[in-house]
């Protein structure tokens, strides 16, 4: 049960962190934060999450990463399920305070709510091959990175410098593209209070990143030293 009060915290956490920094701080007037902004917060939210709840969860904040690590021999099956239960709550919970405070302003109008989308509602237009093909590769990396940074022979206490810095870059590439999900997770908080478009594009933010992070299971159980070194 710590584990999944932890998981959900930390993905309330990305949520509330990342999506409202796009929802409340990328436009401000003058002022805004912007498209770098934003892949800054969410990197740091799973940088500060990272140190917070690493050692009591592994701190996953994230279904994908968490079928990932099962697939890459590094979690255990029967957890997967309850930890993306925790994951998607915590996130739609973290959406839910967002929401609270963004209601507040006297103008408030919801918009995209920092929904992932594509086509028509992708940011630059793109279709959906491209918000599919990058939602795979992003995740694909994104894994790559975290199973190659917590190896055990890997430089200790870096990990999540290297995982948050990789998510940040990965908006910084992925935003203008699809919102950037890589997270199912992310993806259904907001999506939920969005509705509509959100909800029917919401499939592709499931699948992709779940593919994305499957071939990278995949392939580090093959090139993984914790196996060709015994």
């Amino acid at each position: 049960m710590k584990k999944l009060i932890a998981e959900f915290i930390g993905t309330l956490w990305l949520v509330l962190g990342g999506c409202g920094s796009a929802v409340l701080a990328a436009g401000f007037p003058e002022l805004g934060i912007g498209f770098v902004g934003v892949s800054l917060a969410f990197g740091l939210t799973v940088i500060t999450m990272a140190y917070a709840i690493g050692h009591i969860s592994g701190c996953h904040l994230n279904p994908a990463v968490s079928i990932g690590l099962w697939v890459g021999g590094r979690f255990d099956g029967k957890d997967v399920l309850p930890y993306i239960i925790a994951q998607v709550i915590g996130g739609i919970a973290g959406a839910g305070i967002l929401f609270l405070i963004a209601s507040g302003k006297p103008d408030f109008a919801l918009g995209g709510f920092a929904a992932n989308g594509y086509a028509e509602h992708s940011p630059g237009g793109f279709s959906m091959i491209s918000a599919l093909i990058i939602e795979v590769a992003m995740t694909f990396i994104f894994l790559f990175v975290i199973l190659g940074s917590t190896y055990t022979k890997a430089p200790r206490g870096f990990a999540g410098l290297a995982i948050g810095l990789c998510l940040t870059l990965i908006h910084l590439i992925s935003i203008p593209v699809t919102n950037t999900s890589v997270n199912p997770a992310r993806s259904t908080s907001q999506a939920l209070f969005v509705g509509d478009w959100a909800i029917d594009q919401l499939w592709l933010f499931w699948l992709a990143p779940i593919v994305g992070a499957i071939l990278a299971g995949l392939l580090y159980k093959i090139i993984s030293p914790e196996l060709t070194d015994r």
